[in-house]
């Protein structure tokens, strides 16, 4: 069966991300995310399933793009792959 496409949306100040945010997935993803300047207070990632280091790379220029947002939900690899890194809650490198 093939992995359902990903996805992000801006709904108001709400960014949906939907479906697996793996390597092969982020790719198409990187030219549809909201600019800068966008007005984004919260990531929503409630709808992906689980993610890789290219998900996390993703995931990560999403909270510093938009250093205000909120993260809410936590896909599958996602804390494995944050304590691998040693990354924060805002996925940037601990102290």
């Amino acid at each position: 069966m093939p992995s359902a496409e990903a996805s992000a949306v801006l709904h108001g100040t709400r960014l949906v991300v939907q479906g697996p945010l793996l390597r092969t997935e982020v790719a198409a993803l990187w030219h549809g995310l909201p600019s800068p300047g966008s007005r984004v207070t919260q990531i929503d990632l409630a709808a992906v399933p689980r993610l890789d280091s290219a998900g996390l790379a993703l995931v990560s220029l999403l909270l510093e793009r938009f250093p205000h947002a909120s993260l809410l939900g936590a896909p599958h690899g996602l804390d494995d792959l944050r304590a691998a890194y040693r990354l924060d809650e805002r996925l940037a490198f601990a102290a």
